[in-house]
């Protein structure tokens, strides 16, 4: 018993060197290390490289003979139905360079009709005057006349309040709207000098007989004659052309007013006590001086510190805008002048002008209120030609030239979609977007039926006609 509990424990079990025969160990050992190689050279990213390569490869195969096959198909159609290529500026019938040229042809379309129809449609917002802010100037136009001759038949008291407290609102926003457009050296020319004048005289010497015979002449001058000068129009939706009328034919208007109809005009304005027969000369005198006065300020202020910037373009003058008008007859007079004495021969004939049209003021209107109301009527007879030249000569052709033109242009394009939306082309195939393009162009089908003229001449329909109506 002692013997078998003092037996030394079994080896462990191993493939070391001695335990079986030297074959069987060599056996062993070679089979384990060619394991070893076969493990490490094939792993699984192999594996499955090997795999999908065969298949990624079958796949391109297929889809490049089914690329084929709708090429073929595409180039037999296109014989088929004849496509002008040359018409659509197709040079290569690939299929990417096709589908790229037809999407180029169908968004240089859409651009196109896009670009008119916004032009158009600017236009007929235009003729029907629904903007807010025409809106709101016709609006007030049309008020102002209203009220303008209520007020002279029933108050004419009030005239030059009314003529002051809305110069007061349109002075300030014309310097706005021509600060923005960098017109503000407009605003040194001699209508709104003699508005300002008139202003001055009303509120703070109305006892100063020379100043009220220089507003009255310079008002019934260079004033009122401006309308016809600078063709002042009556067209109520238009702001400036609004506010351009009321400076040159309000001012006429309310010393006309305060001349012959005011009652009681010299209880508020002294000055006509000792102005009650006008001396013609003396009077030309006095605007005259006045006038000096403006054009001195005028020709140190512009022609002379702020002559680079006008050279350059930067601003305008009158005196630019008129040289700069070859239509013109001021224009093609000055043009005519050598370039040293233009500004001197402007200026002169500025006061030559000046002079000859407070003449008949100062002969035949100061004296007649029959003649002072015929001038007036003469003076806004001519604003409202040229309103009415503006809304039917300029704005209603320039309409139906537009209309005409996006009719033209919209039936050449549906025409040439005709042979588009016919044929099938890769792109069409191949891509959804260039179907829902070739859709689009139904929208020009339909605009361009839109746009025939009805063959009733009395139920005609079309948007010029109706902007003539409305007109």
């Amino acid at each position: 018993m002692a013997s078998s509990s003092s037996r030394p424990p079994s080896p462990p079990f191993t493939l070391s060197k001695g335990y079986f025969s030297v074959p069987f160990e060599r056996f062993v050992r070679d089979d384990a290390f060619q394991f070893d190689q076969i493990t490490s050279a094939f792993t699984l990213l192999d594996t499955i490289e090997t795999y999908f390569d065969s298949h990624v490869d079958l796949l391109q195969r297929k889809l490049q003979k089914h690329s084929d096959r709708l090429k073929m198909k595409a180039e037999e159609a296109f014989k088929i139905n004849n496509l002008k290529i040359k018409d659509l500026k197709i040079k290569d019938l690939s299929g990417d360079v096709l589908t790229e040229n037809l999407e180029k042809e169908l968004k240089n379309f859409k651009l196109k009709l896009s670009a008119r129809v916004a032009s158009l449609s600017t236009s007929w917002q235009s003729a029907k005057v629904v903007r807010t802010r025409e809106k709101v100037s016709f609006f007030f136009g049309v008020m102002t006349l209203l009220f303008s001759a209520l007020m002279f038949g029933m108050a004419p008291q009030w005239v030059h309040i009314a003529y002051t407290v809305i110069g007061l609102y349109f002075l300030p926003l014309r310097f706005y709207q021509y600060k923005k457009r960098a017109w503000h050296y407009f605003l040194f020319d001699l209508c709104y000098y003699v508005t300002i004048l008139n202003f001055v005289y009303f509120w703070f010497f109305p006892s100063s007989p020379a100043l009220f015979v220089a507003c009255y002449c310079l008002s019934h001058g260079s004033l009122a004659s401006a309308v016809i000068t600078w063709r002042n129009s009556l067209v109520f939706h238009d702001q400036d052309k609004v506010i351009s009328l009321f400076i040159h034919i309000y001012a006429p208007f309310s010393f006309t007013v305060i001349r012959h109809f005011y009652p009681n005009a010299e209880q508020r304005f002294p000055a006509l006590t000792q102005v009650r027969e006008l001396n013609p000369w003396k009077a030309l005198l006095l605007s005259g001086g006045i006038y000096a006065i403006w054009q001195i300020l005028y020709w140190k202020f512009l022609l002379v510190d702020r002559r680079a910037k006008i050279e350059s373009g930067q601003r305008t003058t009158s005196f630019s805008f008129l040289l700069n008008d070859k239509r013109g007859a001021i224009g093609r007079m000055l043009s005519a002048v050598p370039a040293p004495y233009r500004e001197a021969s402007f200026m002169a004939g500025q006061f030559v002008y000046a002079i000859l049209t407070e003449l008949p003021a100062v002969f035949l209107l100061y004296n007649s209120s029959t003649w002072s109301a015929a001038f007036l009527l003469m003076i806004f007879s001519v604003s409202v030609w040229n309103g009415g030249g503006f809304y039917i000569e300029v704005f209603g052709r320039k309409f139906e030239r537009e209309l005409e033109k996006l009719r033209k242009e919209i039936a050449e394009s549906a025409s040439r979609s005709n042979s588009i939306s016919g044929a099938s082309t890769p792109g069409t195939l191949s891509r959804g977007a260039s179907h829902t393009d070739l859709n689009s162009l139904d929208f020009g089908k339909e605009l361009v039926e839109a746009l025939q003229p009805q063959s009733d001449s009395s139920t005609d329909t079309t948007p010029s006609a109706e902007s003539k109506k409305e007109l």
